[in-house]
């Protein structure tokens, strides 16, 4: 009995070490300044049409977004340094800035408005 606790104490001691060895041998990367700019512009990437059109413009507007980010994937993958990596964050951002304004003229024309709340007091 007493061989047994020892047994089972040992092998939760060795699961418990090796649980917490890959959290502590991980290392934080900051981020790039391009990399953040270009994620806050993917927080505010349009999840449902405006006004709950799904017209041309919205499909046009996904599709758009989805080509930007395989573009990215494969800008990443080829970057052969530090500078080449910024520029694809870079472009990334700007691209999905640029899809989301087009999307939103196009729906503004046709009466549409992208819904904002405000919160008053803080």
């Amino acid at each position: 009995m007493k061989q047994t606790r020892i047994i089972t104490s040992a092998v939760l001691a060795i699961a418990a070490a090796a649980t917490v060895a890959p959290v502590v041998a991980t290392a934080v990367v900051p981020a790039m300044y391009e990399e953040r700019v270009a994620r806050a512009e993917e927080d505010r990437i349009i999840q449902s049409p405006i006004g709950g059109i799904q017209a041309k413009h919205w499909f046009n507007y996904r599709a758009n977004v989805n080509e930007s980010q395989k573009e990215l994937s494969s800008d990443l993958r080829h970057a052969s340094d530090i500078e080449d990596q910024r520029d694809a964050w870079e472009e990334y951002g700007s691209e999905l800035r640029h899809e989301r304004g087009t999307y939103v003229k196009a729906m503004a024309k046709k009466g549409y408005r992208v819904p904002t709340v405000y919160i008053e007091g803080l």
